[in-house]
């Protein structure tokens, strides 16, 4: 019974094991090699190796074993696997080039953000002084009717002043020229009261 435990938590330590080792992230690496061998075909001797992403000039193909002639940056010419062989750079020359395109495109997004923030900016000043302006406009025009209102109340006072002046002179000449009518109907009047008749002499006592 001993025995079966012991064997149990055996096999469950070991299961254990197994899934943490499961769990666990790796990540294979672009640093990899191949060989390359002095003729076309796998029976020819290895000659050394090549670095993955290690960019060489093609010679010839062999279709018959597709096998690849190259010649690396030495200046060594061997024959390599087609399959190994790609038109595109690995990832290990790629991704320096993406992350220098995305800098770059980061660089310019900022630039531009920058530049729209400015452009805002001074949008934003432009129409706070259009606003101002437009204030100080509003602002004179209120003033302009104001004081349009205040001269307007003056003419019309004027124009009063002015019918009661007129009214007052045209009262003082009627006064007046009643006055000197009713003189003069009294002195016509009075006067021949005033001054002696003279006597007619009777031409027939002459």
């Amino acid at each position: 019974m001993l025995k079966l435990r012991l064997i149990g938590l055996t096999f469950f330590a070991l299961s254990v094991s197994t899934l943490a080792h499961a769990e666990e992230k790796r990540y294979v690496s672009d640093e990899l090699s191949t060989w390359v061998r002095s003729g076309p075909g796998d029976s020819y001797r290895l000659v050394g190796t090549l670095n993955a992403g290690e960019q060489v000039e093609l010679l010839q193909t062999n279709e018959d074993s597709n096998y690849a002639q190259i010649r690396d940056n030495t200046g060594r010419t061997a024959w390599i696997p087609l399959k190994e062989l790609n038109t595109q750079p690995s990832l290990r020359i790629r991704v320096p080039d993406l992350e220098n395109q995305v800098k770059t495109l980061t660089d310019k997004l900022s630039n531009i953000d920058n530049t729209w923030n400015q452009r805002t900016a001074e949008m934003q000043q432009k129409v706070s002084g259009s606003d101002k302006t437009i204030d100080e406009l509003k602002a004179e025009n209120q003033k302009l009717k104001n004081e349009l209102i205040v001269a307007q109340k003056k003419v019309n006072a004027a124009n009063l002043q002015l019918d009661d002046k007129q009214r007052a002179i045209i009262m003082q000449w009627l006064v007046y020229g009643g006055g000197v009518l009713g003189a003069g109907l009294l002195l016509g009047l009075v006067l021949p009261y005033m001054i002696p008749r003279r006597k007619r002499k009777d031409r027939w006592m002459s």
